[in-house]
């Protein structure tokens, strides 16, 4: 059996389906637009670029220096293409779809959001770590001079054992000056707040 906020979810979405079927269907259908567009723009990007020899070089001859530059060059043809467009034609929309709303509804919509915002959320994080960890294996793969180097070049073993390395520097050059940080607040602050006078 539902409970009542289930009940009141699903006729929430009942009555904006009702209310609002012709835009939804255009959102709909310019989200799939927009998904179609990427993958185009992405087949289109493998077969011209020179990073990974214009779709034609085996997983064994990429290095790091081209999947930084793919991704790079990849994420900006993207966003030419395919995001400030659909920018554009969502917030535009959006701006308009809302303006002609009557203040009943825009006032419904506006206590529907604080109480969606006061609800625990729960976020996956995890994230930015990725994207650190990344930048810094770059880094050490540019130091030990197999940034530009093919992957087949070296065993798997390599790629493997520097991963571990860039987290053990890491380590060791933030890990040590945040100890002594650390320490110095403690015994410069925590300490003396803790101790009687």
């Amino acid at each position: 059996m539902e409970n009542n906020d289930e009940l009141k979810e699903k006729l929430f979405w009942k009555g904006i389906w009702r209310d609002f079927r012709i835009p939804l269907i255009v959102v709909i259908f310019a989200g799939i637009c927009a998904i179609i567009g990427a993958l185009l723009v992405l087949f289109w990007f493998i077969g011209v670029t020179p990073l990974g020899a214009y779709g034609t070089a085996l997983i064994g001859e990429w290095r790091m220096h081209w999947v930084v530059g793919f991704v790079i060059l990849l994420c900006l043809w993207e966003l030419i293409w395919v995001g400030i467009p659909a920018g554009l034609f969502f917030g535009l929309g959006g701006y308009l779809w809302w303006r002609n709303l009557t203040p009943e509804k825009k006032q419904f919509f506006k206590d529907r959001e604080k109480k969606e915002t006061h609800r625990k959320k729960e976020y996956g994080g995890g994230g930015g770590f990725g994207f650190f960890m990344f930048l810094f294996y770059c880094i050490y793969l540019a130091f030990d001079g197999h940034y530009n180097v093919p992957f087949g070049n070296e065993p798997y073993t390599y790629w493997v054992y520097a991963w571990f390395l860039t987290i053990m520097w890491l380590l060791i050059y933030i890990g040590i000056p945040a100890a002594i940080i650390l320490l110095i607040v403690y015994f410069a602050y925590w300490r003396k707040k803790r101790t009687p006078e």
